[in-house]
């Protein structure tokens, strides 16, 4: 199911981004810098992905490792603060979603960032029950398909940043 549903964001994220390569071709479309904080997230969310996989090399070893996973949960945090504060500067700079001076590559740019957060929101709180269950001791050598998935999962949503941190950056 996990795959079905990669697959169902694969889809959305692609047609997002035909979307704005067709619109950009059409004219009208202001040029602009990325915040600065969307390259912070980037670092974020990969030094978060890092910590989960640090942390199946742990549990596979039978190590200590759900200090990592919340360590990931903070990252996660992070990125999302990070997130904001980009959207915040894109106001400070005149780049509006909606309405009155709004212009249809900010539009994209916000509507790309959002959907983004609101899948790595829900990746946050897959976190979370890992961490739980983790802390919980519900999974074993034999028994981690949830925690397997989790991770999986979250390495998808920092591939998903990196591609549209990167599509942005040089589209």
């Amino acid at each position: 199911m996990l795959w079905i549903g990669i697959g169902g964001m694969v889809m959305f994220f692609a047609g997002l981004t035909s979307a704005y390569i067709v619109r950009k071709s059409e004219g009208n479309w202001q040029e602009f810098e990325l915040p600065s904080w969307f390259l912070y997230s980037f670092i974020l969310v990969i030094f978060s992905s890092l910590f989960v996989i640090i942390a199946k090399k742990r549990f596979n070893k039978r190590l200590p490792y759900q200090q990592l996973i919340l360590v990931s949960v903070v990252l996660g945090l992070l990125f999302s603060l990070s997130q904001f504060l980009g959207w915040k500067e894109l106001v400070q700079n005149g780049i509006y979603f909606t309405g009155e001076g709004s212009n249809p590559s900010g539009s994209f740019l916000y509507v790309l960032t959002l959907a983004h957060l609101l899948h790595l929101i829900a990746g946050l709180i897959s976190l979370l029950v890992g961490y739980f269950n983790s802390i919980s001791n519900k999974y074993t050598i034999e028994d981690h398909l949830g925690l397997d998935l989790i991770f999986t999962f979250w390495h998808f949503l920092t591939i998903l940043w990196v591609y549209l941190y990167l599509f942005l950056v040089f589209i």
